[in-house]
């Protein structure tokens, strides 16, 4: 059963590598847009410092300096299993506790506007990776919400705070699943935040997470809300990045 698959008993038979020449950093910021890694590469003068090798292909790490602050950046994968396996990896490369992750989410309440960035309190755990890491419950607390809605609120940035619905299996959102997570108050629906939680907590480092606004699902039908070519307010926003970096100089 997947409610039995935490063991905190015994010792994985593999573990991430403990590496003695780390890079010190900070904070490390992470996103899943390929435009923004671009984006970053070429507004900032960044150091490229490990590549991450695997069958699917290679994550560079780099490190940026911001406003006297070391900050480590990295572009991840889609789901739960990769996303967690690719921060994994990049702890052996980087020393910090850290981790300010932002990405695009399915929102769950029409009344959410663009232009507003989503706050996950708690995440429903509809994925197997955070099993492995934290005892089984539907629920995981997402302990640093405050701080980033604080964070939001000095700025002056239109935030919501709510429940998020983590699920693996994006084309089996259906209808009465959206009913329910509706009724436990999520506000959005994504593929990572309860297995990134759940990692964090399991390594002791530090989680500062947010979602944008992408698909919207509570409409009678499926409605992508992005217009090719403009990406203002999608999950590729360049300005979603200033975000993130400037939350993690004030952390």
């Amino acid at each position: 059963m997947i409610t039995d698959s935490f063991d905190d008993k015994s010792m994985a038979k593999i573990n991430p590598r403990t590496r003695e020449n780390k890079v010190k950093c900070d904070v490390c910021v992470i996103t899943f847009s390929n435009m923004i890694e671009e984006y970053v590469l070429n507004k900032f003068s960044c150091e490229k410092i490990a590549e991450i090798k695997c069958v699917t292909g290679v994550t560079p790490v780099y490190i940026l300096n911001y406003k006297n602050k070391k900050i480590a950046f990295y572009k991840t994968y889609l789901g739960a299993p990769a996303s967690v396996g690719r921060l994994e990896n990049v702890t052996e490369w980087i020393d910090t506790k850290k981790f300010v992750m932002f990405g695009g989410s399915g929102c769950l309440d029409k009344e959410i506007a663009h232009g507003k960035v989503m706050i996950p309190t708690y995440a429903y755990r509809d994925e197997g990776t955070s099993y492995h890491y934290a005892k089984a419950e539907d629920y995981i607390k997402i302990k640093n919400s405050n701080i980033v809605a604080n964070f939001m609120r000095e700025k002056g940035i239109p935030y919501i705070e709510g429940r998020t619905w983590t699920t693996d299996a994006f084309f089996r959102e259906t209808e009465n699943n959206i009913a329910k997570r509706k009724a436990d108050g999520c506000i959005s629906v994504e593929m990572e935040c309860s297995a990134m939680q759940a990692v964090c907590d399991f390594r002791g480092l530090e989680l500062f997470y947010f979602l944008t606004s992408g698909d919207l699902l509570d409409a009678p039908e499926w409605d992508e809300r992005h217009v090719e070519g403009e990406y203002a307010g999608t999950q590729h926003d360049t300005r979603h990045f200033d975000i993130a970096i400037e939350l993690a100089n004030s952390l």
